[in-house]
């Protein structure tokens, strides 16, 4: 037997295979950088002056749609595309999990849906959903009405100009205080929100815990407001144990009513403080941020504003003086929700995220090492044109037909199992919201300057001042 056929037979196979191990042992391209900062200084510099997605195309272009870097203090891999998005949505719990980075964790806790995996997160996801769902919310969209039109006399009747930005997070963070934590207007709200700023601000900070840090001044502002949400939880299930409660009142005394068949709470006090944290600020700014965009891009496009307002006219003409709007007037709304699903593309709040390899990884060729970070943003399949065509281009019929757009390719709210619980949330405020503001009033801007930065969220120049009029003086 010659020694070229001997090789054919024993050696090939073993060879195929070492190469293989070998490849799959390779990781993916790119530099780590110095050591806890890596390039956490160059994508929060890119994000303040809105060119984080070309910072990430660069990326792309240089070392491909796999990458390592190094974010928040962790090695990283970046990974992009609607395989990437499918992959970080749908793995098994023993794949990857959800982690965030260091600053996030430790200011917003290790126990909310962000950090859990398994059992846990869909015992806590449950819970949360069992508030936030559709068939739930149904009775609340009065409440968010009666919210909204308060805040609208106390913030825009009888002003000539008005800031869009800080103002919806005003009533963002209003409806929030009532809707899911029972605290009304009045001193205990205002320290909610004053700390509630502070602690948002170190959200994605450089992890670096030092007396004169955003981060630290971050982390000092979560610790109030844990304190702030146990008393409230003590309070409310003092008036559940003396059955002067409803579980229907509000997220913290639906979470505290929640029991095992052993009459057990199934979230425990922990978890129900970091989801009270999560839902606070995801709650309060993806909305604030959308419709701010939303009022940002009426702006510009009459064809758009004028659909809207027929719409929002047709169902207010339904209404009586005074009447509160209705889960079924919300159904009416269909091509305002398309306007803002078309915003979400184009702008989407969160600008991407983070996952954890429980193991070693093989992912596109290359090796993703047990406990690093993955790193997924959402405006790579956003803008692509193969999946979107001309993607700068904003056309809300685009969501006619949702079945349409290819699944993991639209993800302003994840996808698949973890899809955000408070999607519905979103969308019943920000109609509500939207029909007020175009059937009450128009709307210019102050400001000829229509850019906008990612400080985290997007923030639009100067916070969208506009000139107002009400329609009752035409």
């Amino acid at each position: 037997m010659s020694a070229l056929l001997i090789f054919f037979i024993f050696l090939l196979p073993a060879f195929i295979l070492l190469t293989r191990r070998r490849s799959s042992k390779r990781l993916p391209p790119g530099p780590l950088g110095i050591p806890i900062i890596g390039q956490s200084l160059g994508l929060l510099g890119a994000m303040k002056t809105n060119t984080a997605e070309k910072w990430l195309e660069e990326r792309i272009r240089k070392y491909g749609p796999i990458s390592k870097l190094s974010l928040f203090g962790k090695p990283t891999v970046f990974i992009c595309g609607q395989a990437a998005n499918k992959f970080v949505f749908t793995s098994d719990n023993s794949t990857i999990s959800n982690q965030q980075t260091k600053s996030t964790r430790m200011i917003l806790g290790d126990r909310c849906l962000l950090e859990l995996s398994g059992e846990d997160h869909k015992r806590v996801r449950d819970a949360l959903v069992s508030f936030l769902k559709p068939e739930s919310l149904k009775m609340y969209v009065g409440k968010i009405d009666e919210e909204v039109k308060k805040h609208l006399e106390l913030h825009w009747h009888g002003k000539e100009q008005v800031t869009v930005l800080p103002l919806m997070k005003t009533l963002t963070f209003d409806i929030i205080g009532s809707l899911l934590f029972g605290v009304e207007r009045g001193a205990r709200r205002d320290q909610f929100v004053s700390n509630f700023k502070e602690m948002t601000e170190g959200v994605w900070a450089v992890p670096v815990n030092l007396p004169f840090t955003r981060y630290n001044r971050s982390l000092r502002a979560s610790r109030r407001i844990q304190n702030m949400v146990k008393d409230l939880m003590r309070e409310k299930a003092m008036k559940l144990e003396q059955k002067i409660a409803s579980p229907h009142d509000d997220l913290i005394t639906c979470l505290l009513s929640i029991r095992d068949q052993d009459n057990v709470q199934v979230v425990t006090d922990k978890e129900i403080v970091d989801n009270v944290m999560l839902v606070m600020v995801a709650g309060h700014d993806t909305s604030s941020v959308l419709i701010t965009f939303i009022m940002r891009l009426l702006l510009n496009d009459p064809a758009v504003f004028e659909a809207v307002l027929e719409e929002q006219e047709e169902v207010a003409n339904s209404k009586s003086a005074g009447e509160l709007l209705t889960w079924e007037d919300l159904a009416k709304m269909k091509y305002t929700w398309r306007v803002a699903m078309e915003t979400l593309r184009t702008v989407p709040p969160i600008f991407g995220g983070f996952r954890k390899a429980l193991r070693d990884i093989e992912y596109g060729g290359y090796l993703i090492p047990k406990g690093w970070q993955i790193f997924w943003a959402t405006n790579m399949t956003h803008m692509d044109d193969s999946i979107f065509p001309e993607p700068s281009k904003f056309d809300p019929n685009r969501f006619e037909n949702q079945a349409s757009i290819p699944p993991y390719c639209f993800i302003p709210f994840g996808g698949g199992p973890r899809i955000c619980p408070g999607y519905e949330f979103v969308r019943i405020e920000t109609l509500v919201v939207i029909h007020y503001l175009i059937t009450q009033f128009t709307w210019k801007l102050s400001c000829s300057d229509t850019s906008f930065i990612r400080d985290l969220m997007p923030v639009p120049t100067k916070g969208l001042p506009i000139q107002i009029v009400p329609k009752k003086l035409f």
